[in-house]
């Protein structure tokens, strides 16, 4: 084709991403190197592009009634979708870390979410699901002994089937309510204790992820006897053992901006029976370990988008010329596209690093960083994906702004990211109930930050004036605090990022990424690089 570049298909996406496969090593990753590169060429087929882009021109559709009128409550997916999550179980990238806990297990399982995430998104969602819901059920044996085994299957079968004849599973969450949102202490769904750990469910979810899924862990405020136990979770199975179907009815589902390959509904519980997980009124107690790693998940699948929209900037501006010589050497399109991986960069080592916290043998150090650093990094990271996109998508110029190549599709598909498991105040405001409760990650952190000290001035002098404010938001008082927890936050992110960023980038990128996000002529717009920068040998790594 004359001066259009060729498709980017068929390339092993794990071998073209450097900064990841020497950060997977870094992190203690690097046994997992054969199979990632086996998941690299797989999402790089052309076979599997087609595949992504299939699953979200023909999004799911919901089934309420059969043609006999009675109640069916099923959702009918493309079958591209199907083709895409199984080769998604059949590599880990569900529970392989929990499967398998060897050293390292949590950082390879992150990095086969993020490639897999990469090219497809939308099935990233029960992925990430199944996955976090682990650290909820591991607690309660009496369901723990059926449903692990289950999890950590690496077969997929999308019909609703008893788990005789089905020994996978995968996990979806139906937690928010209309009238609360984030605010899972306003629910109103009630649950009347039966006998043993069941409970019979009466209620509405306004956001119900993934509802194919074989179960969904469901707050509700239980009541056993006369006795009202406060807001428990449940386990609701969409089979019952008998091989019957529990009730779940689907109203509808979502219409949304992006992730238009999953399914997301609103569902009716009505006589809905569900297993309590943890202790009864402890729901938000039994949840918190699963929420902290969605959220790790959403920094990792905002990092995977991102990964997207450099290679394909930068594939784009390889193949293409402008004004007499090839588009990426043009040099302001070249700072842009150096800028565009510094983000990305520095958002896929942030995630790593967190991933390597949550590993098996975290160290004590590790489990209370991670309890700061994940709000920290999930408000930070998520909230740059979709400026992030938008940037990339006017690198390709009009073809950017079609649908026929993958950016659109990514533009619309990276603020989920920053919504889901709590928006931009929640995310804050859980960043000073960390350093309420947990004083051991404040020290965390800064220790972490404090592993550089000296290594670059101008984060030393951010360092310090972050530290400064995070001692006067952690004694103010609490309507001070909330007002400066947005800045707090991203401060914190900022001095992480650029610590890690010392240790694990090449020089040019750390020292890039703190003159563009900590220098005094730091621009507001991607492209701005600090002068003297390098900006070719950037783009030439990434």
């Amino acid at each position: 084709m004359e001066n259009q570049p060729d498709w980017r298909v068929d390339v092993d996406e794990y071998a073209l991403n450097l900064a990841l496969t020497q950060a997977v090593d870094a992190f203690g990753g690097g046994w997992a190197d054969a199979e990632l590169h086996e998941i690299g060429a797989l999402v790089g087929s052309e076979d599997f592009q087609r595949d992504a882009v299939l699953a979200h021109q023909h999004p799911p559709v919901a089934h309420t009634f059969d043609r006999w009128g009675f109640r069916l409550d099923e959702v009918e997916y493309d079958p591209s979708y199907h083709r895409v999550i199984a080769a998604a179980v059949a590599h880990g990238a569900h529970t392989s870390a929990w499967a398998d806990p060897r050293p390292g297990a949590a950082v390879a399982r992150a990095a086969a979410f993020m490639l897999f995430a990469q090219i497809e998104p939308g099935h990233a969602c029960p992925i990430s699901m199944t996955h976090s819901a682990v650290a909820s059920l591991k607690a309660s044996p009496w369901i723990a002994d059926d449903w692990l085994p289950r999890l950590y299957a690496r077969s997929y079968e999308h019909r609703l089937l008893p788990a005789d004849q089905k020994p996978s599973a995968l996990v979806g969450m139906a937690m928010t309510e209309k009238q609360g949102g984030s605010d899972v202490r306003a629910n109103t769904t009630t649950g009347v204790h039966v006998s043993g750990h069941s409970y019979q469910l009466t209620g509405h979810k306004w956001f119900c992820s993934a509802p194919m899924s074989d179960a969904f862990l469901v707050l509700a405020q239980t009541r056993r006897g006369a006795t009202d136990e406060g807001l428990s979770c449940l386990l609701v199975p969409r089979v019952m053992p008998h091989g019957g179907r529990n009730v779940f009815r689907i109203q509808r589902l979502k219409d949304k901006v992006g992730n238009r390959s999953n399914a997301s509904a609103e569902i009716e519980f009505d006589g809905t029976v569900g297993l309590l997980l943890g202790e009864p009124g402890r729901g938000v107690r039994t949840i918190i370990e699963m929420v902290q790693r969605t959220r790790l998940d959403c920094v990792l699948g905002t990092s995977a988008g991102m990964r997207q929209s450099v290679a394909e900037a930068v594939w784009h501006a390889r193949g293409r010329r402008a004004f007499g010589r090839d588009l990426i050497d043009q040099p302001a399109m070249t700072a842009v596209l150096a800028d565009l991986a510094l983000e990305s960069e520095a958002a896929m080592l942030t995630g790593l690093r967190l991933a390597q916290a949550f590993e098996a043998d975290a160290s004590a150090a590790d489990i209370a960083l991670r309890r700061l650093a994940t709000p920290v990094a999930k408000y930070w990271v998520c909230k740059r994906g979709p400026q992030h996109a938008y940037e990339a998508m006017e690198c390709l110029g009009g073809n950017g702004y079609i649908e026929s190549f993958p950016l659109g599709r990514r533009y619309r598909e990276q603020p989920v990211m920053a919504i889901w498991e709590g928006s931009g105040n929640v995310i804050a405001l859980d960043v000073l109930r960390a350093l309420a409760r947990d004083p051991d990650s404040a020290a965390a952190l800064q220790i972490e930050l404090e592993s550089t000290h000296g290594a670059h001035p101008l984060l030393d002098a951010h360092t310090s004036r972050t530290l400064a404010l995070l001692r006067e938001v952690s004694g103010a008082d609490l309507d001070a605090a909330a007002a400066a927890a947005r800045r707090l936050t991203e401060d914190l992110a900022l001095a992480l990022q650029a610590s890690i960023m010392l240790r694990h980038a090449p020089d040019v990128d750390a020292e890039a990424f703190i003159g563009a996000r900590l220098g005094d002529d730091r621009g507001w717009q991607y492209g701005v690089l600090p002068r003297g920068t390098d900006a070719a040998a950037i783009v030439a790594r990434h």
